[in-house]
């Protein structure tokens, strides 16, 4: 729609400011008659005053105003090489009048006070755009420019609105070079805008400091996974930028805490992008020990115990999973009360110093007691453990018990990782002498005692050494399987209370192997365990398998040659029948069984019944067989925190062979045989593991109470 202007009152303004020098200040007239104008009036008043201070003819863009043809551009920005407009004078727009009245106003005020100077605001010069072209490129990133500037043809611009379109152009990531060239003409300036655009992008390739790109933990399918959908496009760098963020997430994420891009991104011509990581190499693993007022302090175990318990290594770059594994492994030596880690640069900007930090606990106990029992009648006893001998995280128990009739020691020491092995091999040294009453001979409907009135008591003296280890090949894999080796010597004997030889109880029955009332058993055994629990303490799914064989050789009083094997296998089924209280429940089965070949003393039969065999029973109180064989089933569920229930299961069976064990110690004592028992019990969670207290019924209706610690399976 073609707008109509009054020019002959346009004129008519123009006529009365033109006369005025730009210095002076517009009469009041123009002021008022100037406030009457149009829009569209005003619009060519202010085209014409441009071009009078400029000194270009503005005839084309009057007529354009006057046809009704303007639009009002967005706000744009300048540069530096914009050329300056003479600027119009702030005093202009205030009239000599009023001046003058300011100037009658200062004098009467003279005496009161002195006159304050009030800086005037200085307006940027302004200038009037012509035309708008932009060089250096085409198509798509010429239509870009013109729609990321907001300069227009017709408009007036400022160098700061230039140089915020120069930003924005360079906002836009595809430009590497941006120029503004400004060039009069004779109606306006001609802003045009010389670009550079990004070569197009070939390939992104990664650097990593201080290593070789090919022991980079960082894989190329990742890299091309990040950056190949760019490959073939102009290079933007705004899209860059995320992509390489994409790329630090991607370290975050995978447990590269110390890796990132470092310094700018290098553009070849060609188009390919280089990008420098630093992974963060490990220059060194240190050990510092603290006291518990967090001071420095020297420690009592050794550097590598700690190390060899740590599967970074320098040179490795640094992986937060890895290294919450080796603090856990460095944790459960059960030498420290806190283990943690801190960083420090290296010698090279990009590599970082490892240092574990750690508070040492108490590691040796020293305790004394005394107490009365069945076998030894009244003793005392002091026990010393250590735990970590020589700081090697060697394990030493020494115990002594002097009774009315007996003096019993039991010295144990345990390397729990073999120095300079790589499978984790463990050893284990013991020596021994013990004192006790064998339930093979106790606990049956009718007591059969020796002779003399006496329960038969069974003394072991005796030693061994047994190696363990599992079955990995490097230090650090995890496997299911452990297997054991060892050897032991043990001389047996029979004994009344007051440690007299006794061979045969009341009946005449032996009770030992040989006549005399001693054996000797020298024995080979092997195991292999395989746990695949969730939980070694409180499992509630897998499983557990372990096999055991000892072959005795015939060597010393006895001449005993046998063979004996056993089985023991569990298996856990999650469930969720109860939700009174949550946390875990589960379905725990546990079957087992054994056998002898060959020479059997008596004692060594397997004893069936009581807390780890048939709940219910007394300890051996169900028989004592060549072979057997038990079960049991538990629904274990929790009840409130550190309480949770059990129901349970059990029973157990000699398979018909108590009367192949010499002097048939079952049948004398008329032990059944076979029996079950069930109940329910208790177990309240604790430092030393699960408490346990168990009420069972056997077959016969009895019932009995049993503790223990930790699940029975």
């Amino acid at each position: 729609m073609v707008k109509q202007i009054n020019l002959a009152r346009v004129g008519l303004l123009w006529a009365a400011i033109a006369a005025i020098p730009l210095s002076a200040a517009a009469p009041a007239s123009a002021k008022e008659f100037y406030e009457k104008l149009s829009p569209e009036e005003d619009a060519l008043t202010r085209a014409l005053i441009t071009g009078s201070v400029l000194g270009t003819p503005l005839v084309a863009r009057a007529e354009e105003i006057a046809q009704g043809t303007d639009t009002d551009p967005p706000e744009s920005t300048p540069p530096d090489n914009v050329p300056d407009a003479p600027a119009e004078d702030p005093a202009a727009t205030e009239s000599e009048a009023d001046v003058a009245d300011d100037e009658d106003v200062d004098n009467e005020d003279a005496d009161e006070a002195p006159p304050v100077s009030q800086p005037q605001p200085v307006a940027e010069p302004r200038v009037l755009v012509a035309e708008v072209l932009v060089e250096g490129v085409d198509g798509e990133l010429q239509d870009l420019v013109y729609a990321t500037t907001r300069v227009a043809p017709g408009r007036v611009t400022t160098r700061s609105q230039l140089q915020a379109d120069v930003n924005a152009i360079f906002g836009t990531g595809v430009f590497s070079n941006v120029r503004v060239q400004p060039v009069d003409t004779p109606l306006g300036v001609r802003i045009t805008f010389i670009v550079e655009a990004n070569p197009v992008l070939r390939e992104v390739v990664v650097e990593t400091l201080p290593r070789s790109q090919d022991e980079r933990v960082l894989p190329q399918e990742v890299v091309n996974e990040i950056f190949s959908d760019e490959y073939g496009e102009t290079l933007n760098l705004r899209i860059l930028q995320d992509d390489i963020d994409d790329l630090n997430a991607w370290y975050q994420e995978n447990g590269y805490d110390l890796a990132q891009v470092v310094d700018d991104p290098e553009v070849s011509e060609d188009g390919i992008v280089t990008l420098t990581v630093a992974e963060g190499v490990i220059a060194d693993i240190r050990v510092q020990f603290f006291d518990e007022d967090g001071a420095p302090d020297d420690g009592r175990t050794r550097d590598f115990i700690v190390t060899r318990e740590i599967q970074l290594q320098p040179g490795d770059v640094y992986n937060r999973d890895t290294a919450q594994e080796d603090l856990e492994r460095v944790f459960g030596l059960g030498l420290f009360d806190d283990a943690r880690l801190s960083f420090q640069p290296g010698d090279d900007p990009a590599t970082a110093i490892v240092t574990v930090e750690l508070v040492e606990g108490n590691s040796g106990s020293l305790a004394a007691g005394v107490g009365i029992s069945s076998s030894t009648g009244v003793f005392g006893t002091v026990s010393y453990q250590e735990q970590n001998i020589g700081g090697n995280n060697q394990d030493l128990g020494v115990e002594f018990q002097v009774g009315e009739r007996d003096l019993l020691f039991d010295f144990s020491f345990r390397d729990p990782w073999i120095g300079g092995d790589n499978h984790r091999t463990s050893y284990r040294l013991n020596a021994f002498r013990r004192r006790s009453i064998s339930v093979i001979f106790d606990n049956g409907e009718t007591d059969v005692d020796l002779p003399n009135g006496d329960t038969p008591r069974v003394r072991r003296t005796g030693g061994g050494v047994n190696f363990s280890r599992p079955l990995i090949s490097d230090p650090f894999d995890e496997s299911d399987w452990r297997l054991s080796a060892g050897f032991d010597y043990q001389r047996v004997s029979i004994r009344d209370s007051d440690g007299d030889l006794t061979p045969r109880d009341e009946l005449g029955n032996l009770l030992s192997f040989d006549e005399s009332g001693r054996d000797d058993l020298f024995t080979l055994s092997f195991s292999a365990a395989r746990d695949k629990r969730d939980d070694s303490l409180d499992p509630t799914s897998g499983s557990f398998l372990s096999l055991r064989f000892e072959q005795t050789l015939p060597i010393g009083s006895g001449s005993i040659l046998s063979s004996r094997l056993r089985a023991n296998y569990s298996f856990y089924i999650p469930v969720n029948f109860l939700r009174f209280s949550d946390g875990p429940q589960a379905f725990a089965f546990n079957v087992q069984a054994g056998t002898h070949v060959g020479d059997l003393p008596p004692y060594e039969a397997f004893a069936l019944g009581g807390i780890d065999s048939v709940r219910g029973y007394e300890r051996g109180g169900v028989g004592s067989g060549k072979s057997f064989a038990q079960a049991s089933v538990e629904y274990r569920f929790p009840i409130f925190n550190i309480l949770s229930g059990v129901l349970f299961f059990d029973y157990a069976t000699d398979i018909g062979t108590g009367k192949d064990v010499p002097g048939n110690p079952a049948g004398a004592r008329d032990k059944p045989g076979d029996g079950f028992g069930y109940g329910g019990g208790v177990r309240v969670r604790s430092p030393l593991g699960a408490l346990r207290l168990d009420v069972g019924v056997n077959d016969d209706g009895d019932t009995r109470v049993h503790f223990g610690i930790g699940q029975r399976f």
